[in-house]
C-alpha cells in the first residue's frame, strides 16, 4: 500500500467532534483535495504536508464561502467590532494562515496598530481607519464571521449577548477538516493551530516567523474546545 493510499485510509477512519453532516463534508473535501493533488503529480509527502499545515482545510473553507451570497450583510470597511478579540485563544487559525498573515503584516513592523484603537483589537487593523491591513491574507475566521446588524456587533464586542453576528457554515467545515487532519496524521505529522491575535502581534512587533509561531502555537486542547463550540453552535442552528 502506497503512502497516498495510507493517507486516504487514515482520513476515512479519522473521527472528529462535529455534527455528522459537517464532518462528512469535511472528510469528502480532504479526500478530494488529496486526490486532486495526486493527479497533479504531487508526492504523498507533499500532500501530507499541505494537509498538516492546514492548506487543505483552508482551501475547503474558501471554496464553501465562494458559493454563498453576501446579500443582507451589514459588514463594511471600518466597521471593526468583530475585530475586537475577546476570546482567550485570540482566534483559531492554521499554520498556513499564520504564515500568510505574518508575511503580510511584517512590513508594517513598528507602526501603530489596532490596539491603539481598542486594547483587544486585532493588531492587523489600522487604528485610525479601522481597516484590515492584511485583508487579502485574512484567515477563515475573519472571512466567515458576518452580521446583518452593526448594533448587535457592537454589543458583542462589549461582551454582551446579541442575536445577529455569527460564523457561516463553511467555517465549521474548515474547522472539522483541521480536526480530521490531526486525527488522520497522528503519529506521522504535527497538525497545529495558532492564535490569530498572537500571530498578528508578533508580526507588527518585529518578531521573526519562527519565534512568532512558537509563541502563538495553541495547546492541543484549544482545537478540541473550538470544535466543541462549533458543534454546539451547529446543533443549535439545526
Amino acid at each position: 500500500m502506497s503512502k497516498s493510499e495510507s493517507l486516504g485510509l487514515r482520513l476515512g477512519k479519522a473521527r472528529v467532534a462535529s455534527v455528522p453532516d459537517v464532518a462528512d463534508r469535511a472528510r469528502r473535501g480532504l479526500l478530494a483535495f488529496a486526490s486532486a493533488m495526486a493527479e497533479k503529480g504531487h508526492s504523498p509527502s507533499e500532500i501530507a504536508t499541505q494537509v498538516s499545515d492546514g492548506s487543505a482545510a483552508q482551501g475547503i473553507g474558501r471554496v464553501g464561502l465562494s458559493a454563498l451570497s453576501t446579500q443582507g450583510l451589514a459588514c463594511a470597511e471600518g466597521c471593526a467590532f468583530c475585530c475586537i478579540l475577546n476570546g482567550e485563544d485570540g482566534g483559531t487559525i492554521t499554520q498556513a494562515e499564520a504564515v500568510e498573515l505574518h508575511t503580510a503584516l511584517s512590513p508594517l513592523s513598528g507602526q501603530p496598530d489596532g490596539r491603539g484603537w481598542h486594547p483587544k483589537a486585532c493588531p492587523a487593523l489600522d487604528p485610525e481607519t479601522r481597516r484590515c491591513r492584511a485583508y487579502a491574507a485574512r484567515p477563515m475566521i475573519c472571512r466567515s464571521y458576518v452580521s446583518g446588524d452593526v448594533a448587535a456587533c457592537e454589543r458583542v464586542a462589549k461582551g454582551e449577548a446579541a442575536e445577529g453576528p455569527g460564523t457561516l457554515a463553511p467555517y465549521h467545515t474548515y474547522l472539522a477538516a483541521i480536526g480530521l487532519s490531526r486525527a488522520a496524521l497522528k503519529g506521522a505529522k504535527r497538525v497545529s493551530t495558532y492564535s490569530l491575535a498572537a500571530v498578528a502581534a508578533g508580526a507588527v512587533e518585529g518578531q521573526s516567523l519562527d519565534r512568532t509561531l512558537a509563541s502563538a502555537r495553541h495547546k492541543p486542547g484549544e482545537l478540541d474546545a473550538e470544535l466543541k463550540r462549533s458543534k454546539r453552535d451547529m446543533s443549535r442552528a439545526s
